[in-house]
């Protein structure tokens, strides 16, 4: 008999049970690694930068202590952001209480950023700052110092002592009297007067030696003399036995909330020298607030 050449054909059930095909793996993706930071901490603008959160941290930059109230006209002069780009920045702050909008449309910090802020501020002066303080101690050898206002008080926030046998001494964290020390009394006599009564009613005028000013009315009219000639002077006021000028620093916004200072103990203090010094203090001051407004500047530029 012929053979069947015939297939022999599975079952319809068996035929329907054929093995599904694999899923192929997913491979993970994988993210591009971010540059590194610059220098100054604030890092190169990436894939992961935010403009938006950039522009709003820059605003919060501008707000330098608790007194500082900026409208929108003058912070979109300081930022460069039109207005309308800047206002929804300043509602979005508002919103989530980083700043607070004053009855007369102003911007002040608000309470849960303020402390935080205030030390970023005195530690980026205190790094930009610090190559100055070098050029002054290496040109006289003597101590110099940098203050710093914080809220109503004013503090030492970097100093640089000399290396001579007989020299004046400060110390990191002191808090200076605004009418008898020349950083502070340079730093108190450049800002609004209902600051002003504040600084000095929170301090309060104890005599520290029997040539310190205790009369308010003294003190105004030092004040005043100081901001005329733009520099403070010192004469054994805060302490017997050393002498110190001091001049302000302005940030670029024309505020001043900093000063440098060198001290110098009497027995090396002259006329000659005084004039000497406050000659170099006022160039080294400006060059320091040239500084600070060109890193200002420049930051608004890579935001």
């Amino acid at each position: 008999m012929p053979k069947n050449t015939a297939k022999k054909t599975a079952p319809k059930d068996e035929r329907s049970r054929v093995a599904p095909r694999p899923e192929p793996a997913l491979r993970p993706r994988r993210r591009k690694p971010s540059t590194a930071a610059t220098s100054n901490g604030l890092g190169n603008a990436t894939e992961s930068h935010s403009k938006a959160i950039g522009r709003a941290l820059e605003i919060l930059d501008l707000f330098a202590d608790a007194e500082t109230s900026l409208s929108l006209t003058e912070l979109s002069g300081a930022s460069g952001f039109p207005e309308s780009s800047l206002f929804r920045i300043l509602s979005t702050l508002e919103n989530y209480r980083y700043l607070r909008r004053n009855q007369d449309g102003s911007y002040q910090l608000a309470p849960k950023v303020l402390y935080g802020t205030l030390y970023d501020h005195a530690e980026k002066f205190r790094v930009m700052i610090h190559p100055f303080l070098q050029q002054l101690n290496n040109r006289f050898d003597e101590t110099v110092s940098l203050g710093f206002l914080f809220g109503d008080r004013i503090q030492v926030i970097d100093t640089i002592q000399g290396f001579q046998a007989i020299r004046a001494v400060n110390v990191l964290g002191r808090v200076l009297p605004p009418h008898c020390s020349s950083l502070a009394k340079v730093i108190t006599a450049f800002q609004p007067p209902e600051r002003i009564d504040r600084i000095v009613q929170v301090y309060g005028m104890p005599p520290h030696t029997e040539n310190t000013i205790i009369d308010r009315a003294a003190l105004l009219v030092e004040y005043e003399r100081i901001r005329q000639q733009g520099w403070a002077r010192e004469r054994e006021e805060s302490a017997p036995g050393w002498c110190c000028c001091g001049a302000p620093i302005f940030d670029r916004l024309g505020r001043c909330i900093s000063a440098i200072s060198v001290a110098t103990p009497t027995i090396r203090y002259s006329i000659e020298t005084e004039e000497e010094i406050v000659s170099e203090l006022l160039r080294i001051a400006q060059a320091a607030t040239e500084a600070i407004r060109a890193e200002g500047a420049e930051s608004l530029l890579t935001t």
